[in-house]
Formats: structure tokens, C-alpha cells, sequence
């Protein structure tokens, strides 16, 4: 057995795909030719180094961004396009620059007769773009995720200022014929406790913008690395002790399942009496009705939202009609400034990926070859599932910063090209946490921007290659776990499994050797090792009628620590994981949602 490892190859900038770092020293293992599967480089999509490419833009550009465009292409600019005009014209082109309003779906990629190579969203969205048509037409779709990083702090910070010193009401009421001073007196910042919660790029801009009105400023991120909170004289504290002792509470974070409406009543309910709320992230993370709740209640003083979780909101709606509520209609890209930046940025990415060169915004992956996919198919269900089981038992702190993945195989390194693999990992640890899209082609851009390093390490074991790998590992070191008995003896948490006849399992868990399918939700229990513990856990979960679709005990001896691994095909209410946490036997337990 030999062992190899290295460290993921982060791209800083956007050079053509390079192959992972390969050992230089032979490899004591035999293989017959047959054996030997070079897997070919997944590249980007060049075209022709002769021909001029034509790039189609349906929708209103910044002059900055055409520019960029017509130093390397021919530029067509139709605006308004119907569907049928559209997918005539776009036969004709290598690459299409859409905002919102144009539609790219099945039948377009479908008319393009193979021809388009690019799809540019100008902004951050992708709706509009049906992204499975374009990965099967091998049309590589990016966008422009951060030109509008300062328009939306700027605009965060408006809303503070203007809801803190009731300008909107009090414009309204002087245009109305009314004089009402006495009504209208505001409330200081200075001193004031703000909370960012969400501590990436748009969250960290409003908290340097917000020291300088003399704000205490905390944060809530779990992923956020300390340090970069703490170089701008922020504190990371959990989310109950952020909205407990927050004044103003203001929103940065993005809508993924555990982030939706994740202000709600039982929220509301912890926060300091009087707290003001600011909202330019996304609508769906506050339950708008407990909003309109809490503020007729006193427990929310006032309300400044940019976003709602249906745009526009319906004209009577309680919570836009509210006389403490302050809205606008999703502005917070909405500058000059900024809508120039996403021109060059968007022109930027088409221009470098109809070249050939790798984009950090992609939002889809590149076509794979089909006999590599069908191999590797169950191996990269497995590796993301795994990525997503570590991170969600990182407890909330100190932040990702170290990954090691450990790949076993009895083949060759130059016969198992691991870049998917790494990237679905990395997927897995952060599009749980994050609005990014991962894939093969942004996934080591995506963790260097997050601070994250992932490492790679291979045991190359004696034995037929026909299987191309027989386990990952996957550790995360530095971090505190949800879950102790997650930690390894060597203090990371640490997971493994396998594919077996082509399902990815869970065969390890810290030092617990489990044995459980990766599908739907999974409960994890350490208990005494003691009859009838699984019975009571099951009881529990039928009368909540939540169905267990599989189960598995490891333990360290006889009558000593277990885990018991439980897979549910729903998630069991808060009360009923309450009662799992009250059997006596039971030392710890977690959720997870995979």
C-alpha cells in the first residue's frame, strides 16, 4: 500500500485547466493495459483561434461592458426579442448575454444547433436560464456575482439611516399637507448594538460602514472565519445571542432551506423589545406574516425591507402597508455605478470562457464524458453527501478552514482523475451555507474565496482496479463538532464511506464504524449500549409518524458507548427530538439533512 497526497490547486485567476499534481515516484502495483482508463481533461469551451465569434445581447448593457465585447467579438444587440425570434437568431451565435427578462430555456439551447458555447447572466440570478439544458448542450452558463457587493451595503446602510429617522413616513407626511415633528423623532445609532447576520461579502461591507456611524457591530456566520470578523473589530457570536442583544438586526444572508424563515414568531420572541429590523438578502428568510405579528406587538419597533418573498408583493399587502415598515422596491443593485460594474464583469466572463479559460462564475459544469460520469456516477453522489454530513456537524465558531479528503483505490493516480470528486465535496461543505452554485469548474475558486483549504491524500492499496475507489474520508480539523463522538481520536470530525452495489453509504463516523445508506435525513445517537433503546427511539418517531428507513448500531464493546444511526424519511418535529434527548441512555444526538 503507498500512500501520496497533495493540496488542491486554487485558481486565483483564470488559467486553462491544469492536471492534478501526480506523484513522480513508481507505484508498486500491477496493471494490465486493459486496466488503463486515462480520464481526459475537462476543459472549457474554446472556439475557432480563427474565426471571429458573434455574441448576441437581448437585453440593455452598460456601454463599459460592450466595449469589452466588441474588442473580441461581433455584437449584435436585439432588445425585445420574442421566443421564435430569439431562437432563430441564435443558430447564428457563440454566446448569448441575458438580465432578467429574457428567458433561456430547453428550446432555445435546442436551436442553437450546438452552436451557443456561453450564456452570460448580467447580475446574480440564474432563473431565467434553464441550466440542465444548457450542461446537455455543453453550454457553459456564467454570471456576475459581485459587482454589486457595495451597491447592496450602501443600499443596507440607507435603510438603516432612513428607517432610524422615519424619513420615508416623514416625506410622506409633509408631501400630504401635514407639519409633525413630535410624531416623527428617530432614534441615535451611536452606541448602538448592530447584528450582520450572514458575514460574507455584502454582510462584512456593511459592517465597516456601519463602525464608522459608531455602532457596536456583531455577527452571526457560522462558516465565517474569526479572524477576518476580528481584523475589522467584529465579534462572531451565535444566532440567539446576535438577535437577543441586537438593537437593529440586519439580513445578509442567503435563502437556502435552513435559512428560510428563519425570523419567524418563536425568533421574534427572543429579540430585546423594540428591536428594528433591515432586510436587503433575500425575502423568504422572514416569515412576513410573524413580522407583521411582531411589529403590531411592540416586540419590532420598525421594518426596512428591500425584498419580499413574493416581487412585487401584492398592493395590499399588511406588512408593505405597515405605518413602521419602510420599503423599496429591490434597489440594492440599483446604482449606476454598480450596473456598469455587472457590464464589465458579465462581458469579462463570456469573453475569457469563448477562449477557452476557466470562469470562477460559473454556475453549471461542463460536460463530462459520458463513460466517466456512468463510472464515477454513485462515487460523486457519495462524495458530495459526504461534504454535506461534515459540514452540518460543524458547530457554529471558528469557521471552515481545513479539509482533508482521503480517497482509497487499488488504481494508479493517472487512472483516477479526482478534480470531480474534490469539487463535489467542496460542494457539499458549501452550497448548504451559501447561494453559490459548485461545480468542477469554480468549486477551488469558491473555497479560496471562503478561506477553506482542501488537501487531498491517496492510499493506493494491492488489488484488482476494476472498482475505482473503495472509500473516501473526509475530516475537517480545527472546528468544534455538533456531534463529540464525531471527532477522531486526532480531533477532527471525521467521516468515511463506500459504494456498495452502486449506493453510497455511510461506514464511518469519528471512531464509529456505522453501516447506513446516504439518503434523505439521518439521526445520529451515541447511547449506553443497553436493550430496548432502539425500540423507545423508534416509538417516538412512529407516533410522529415519521417512517425509519433504516438503522444501524456500532459500538466500542459490549454494554458500553454505541451509535445508533437511524435513517427518516421526514423530519421529526422539535418535540419529538426533544424526547429523543430525554431517554436517560441517550448522550447526544443530531439531525441531519441530506
Amino acid at each position: 500500500m503507498a500512500v501520496t497526497s497533495s493540496s488542491s490547486s486554487l485558481i486565483l485567476s483564470s488559467p486553462p485547466l491544469t492536471k492534478s499534481i501526480l506523484p513522480s515516484f513508481p507505484l508498486h502495483i500491477s496493471l494490465t493495459r486493459h486496466h488503463r482508463r486515462r480520464v481526459p481533461p475537462i476543459l472549457a469551451v474554446p472556439i475557432s483561434p480563427t474565426a471571429k465569434p458573434t455574441i448576441l445581447v437581448t437585453e440593455k448593457l452598460g456601454d463599459s461592458g460592450l466595449d469589452v465585447l466588441k474588442q473580441f467579438a461581433n455584437v449584435d444587440c436585439s432588445y425585445e426579442l420574442s421566443t421564435e425570434e430569439l431562437c432563430t437568431k441564435i443558430s447564428l451565435c457563440d454566446a448569448l448575454i441575458v438580465r432578467s427578462g429574457t428567458k433561456v430555456s430547453r428550446e432555445v439551447f435546442e436551436s442553437s444547433g450546438g452552436r451557443l458555447k456561453v450564456v452570460g447572466r448580467a447580475g446574480v440570478g440564474i432563473d431565467n436560464v434553464d441550466l440542465a439544458a444548457a450542461t446537455e448542450h455543453g453550454c457553459l452558463v456564467v454570471n456576475a456575482p459581485t459587482a454589486n457587493t457595495v451597491a447592496a451595503a450602501e443600499h443596507g446602510i440607507a435603510l438603516l439611516t432612513a428607517m432610524a429617522r422615519n424619513v420615508a413616513q416623514a416625506d410622506a407626511s409633509i408631501k400630504a399637507g401635514k407639519w409633525q415633528r413630535n410624531k416623527y423623532v428617530g432614534v441615535s445609532l451611536v452606541g448602538k448594538t448592530l447584528a450582520v447576520m450572514g458575514f460574507g461579502k455584502v454582510g462584512t461591507e456593511v459592517a465597516r460602514r456601519a463602525k464608522g456611524l459608531g455602532m457596536n457591530i456583531i455577527a452571526h456566520d457560522p462558516y465565517a472565519p474569526a479572524d477576518r470578523a476580528h481584523a475589522i473589530g467584529v465579534d462572531l457570536v451565535s444566532f440567539d445571542e446576535a438577535i437577543a442583544t441586537a438593537d437593529f438586526i440586519t439580513l445578509h444572508m442567503p435563502l437556502t432551506p435552513a435559512t428560510s424563515k428563519i425570523l419567524n414568531d418563536e425568533n421574534f420572541a427572543k429579540m430585546k423589545k423594540g428591536v428594528r429590523i433591515i432586510n436587503v438578502a433575500r425575502g423568504g428568510v422572514i416569515d412576513e406574516d410573524a413580522l407583521v405579528r411582531a411589529l403590531d406587538a411592540g416586540i419590532v419597533a420598525q421594518a426596512a425591507l428591500d425584498v419580499f418573498t413574493v416581487e412585487p408583493p401584492p398592493k395590499d399587502s399588511k406588512l408593505v402597508n405597515h405605518e413602521n415598515v419602510t420599503v423599496t422596491p429591490h434597489l440594492g443593485a440599483s446604482t449606476t455605478e454598480a450596473q456598469e460594474g455587472v457590464a464589465i464583469e458579465i462581458a469579462e466572463a463570456v469573453v475569457g470562457a469563448l477562449r477557452g479559460e476557466l470562469a470562477a462564475t460559473a454556475v453549471n459544469a461542463p460536460m463530462v464524458p459520458s463513460e466517466v460520469l456512468t463510472e464515477l456516477k454513485p462515487y460523486v453522489t457519495l462524495a458530495e453527501k459526504l461534504g454535506r454530513l461534515a459540514v452540518q456537524l460543524v458547530a457554529g465558531g471558528s469557521g471552515v478552514k481545513s479539509v482533508k479528503v482521503t480517497y482509497t483505490s487499488a488504481r494508479a493516480p493517472d487512472d483516477l482523475d479526482t478534480r470531480l470528486l474534490r469539487a463535489m465535496i467542496t460542494k457539499g461543505l458549501i452550497e448548504p451555507i451559501s447561494s453559490v452554485f459548485v461545480n468542477l469548474v469554480n468549486a477551488d475558486f469558491t473555497a479560496k474565496q471562503r478561506g477553506i483549504r482542501i488537501s487531498e491524500e491517496r492510499v493506493i492499496l494491492d488489488g484488482s482496479p476494476e472498482k475505482p475507489l473503495e472509500a473516501i474520508r473526509v475530516q475537517i480539523a480545527n472546528v468544534e463538532s455538533r456531534f463529540a463522538s464525531a471527532i477522531s481520536d486526532l480531533g477532527e470530525i471525521k467521516v468515511e464511506g463506500r459504494v456498495k452495489d452502486g449506493i453510497p453509504r455511510l461506514t464511518k463516523v469519528g471512531d464509529f464504524g456505522v453501516d447506513v445508506s446516504l439518503e434523505g435525513n439521518i439521526i445520529l445517537c451515541r447511547q449506553v449500549d443497553q436493550p430496548g433503546l432502539i425500540g423507545a427511539v423508534g416509538s417516538i418517531l412512529g407516533e410522529e409518524n415519521v417512517n425509519v428507513s433504516f438503522m444501524s448500531v456500532g459500538r466500542t464493546a459490549r454494554r458500553k458507548q454505541a451509535i445508533m444511526t437511524l435513517g427518516v424519511d421526514e423530519k421529526p418535529s422539535k418535540e419529538a427530538l426533544k424526547k429523543i434527548g430525554d431517554i436517560p441512555a441517550v448522550e447526544e444526538f443530531v439531525f441531519l439533512a441530506l
